[in-house]
């Protein structure tokens, strides 16, 4: 089980490595997210009352479009630098692989949301402190990277591979996403947690599916 780990540790930070030296994802995605929340910031006036009713919508609006932008150059980096062929080949169970690039999607989406939020909530006049929002956002990550990187993997030999993926991924996702949407709608209201207890269940729960049949299907995507 530690061999397996480590594997797993391995083609993870093969991945942050790159990402640390060309910063090709996390910025493109960090910018076009702040972008979006800016655009909207002008369209809707943080004053009018309104704020905890439209807010949760553009926030995730922001992560889930700046997310498939992410998404789409998990496996396609792969195959420009001639490195698929390497993992193929790699004395590995393929859930190795698979975990090994969820994990660096996740953790990618995470640092994403890590700046995203705190200038979301400074430009809505909303609390800074909201850890329930955090849990949302971890639980709402975790679902939406697992679909999208299995997705990545099967959209990477697609020539029209920016357009297939949000049309094949968004669909599988949209549980999430409203269970996100939901449940920080509450949290911005300042409701107990009871009224989001649900949500979150419903959340898990597409969490774990995803989890498993994203796993047991990556063996027969990558091979293709």
């Amino acid at each position: 089980m530690s061999g397996m780990f480590a594997r797993v540790f391995t083609i993870f930070w093969k991945d942050v490595l790159s990402e640390i030296r060309t910063k090709e994802i996390v910025t493109a995605v960090l910018v076009f997210a702040l972008l979006v929340l800016v655009i909207f910031n002008f369209a809707f006036d943080p004053a009018s009352g309104t704020t905890a009713r439209i807010a949760p919508g553009i926030l995730w609006v922001a992560f889930t479009f700046a997310g498939i932008l992410g998404l789409n150059r998990v496996f396609a980096i792969e195959k420009e630098n001639s490195s698929l062929a390497g993992l193929r080949l790699c004395p590995v169970d393929r859930m190795v692989i698979f975990w090994g690039k969820l994990a660096g999607s996740f953790t990618f989406m995470l640092v994403i949301a890590a700046v995203i939020t705190p200038i979301f909530l400074v430009l809505f006049n909303l609390p800074l402190f909201l850890p329930r929002l955090a849990l949302i956002i971890v639980l709402a990550t975790l679902g939406f990277t697992s679909v999208g990187t299995l997705f990545s993997a099967l959209a990477m030999n697609i020539r029209a591979r920016d357009i297939m993926l949000p049309i094949l991924f968004l669909p599988l996702v949209v549980p999430v996403i409203i269970g996100a949407v939901e449940t920080t709608t509450c949290v911005l209201a300042g409701g107990p947690w009871s009224d989001m207890l649900t949500w979150l269940e419903i959340m898990i729960a597409f969490d774990i599916i995803y989890l498993v049949v994203a796993t047991l299907m990556f063996e027969f995507v990558i091979e293709e």
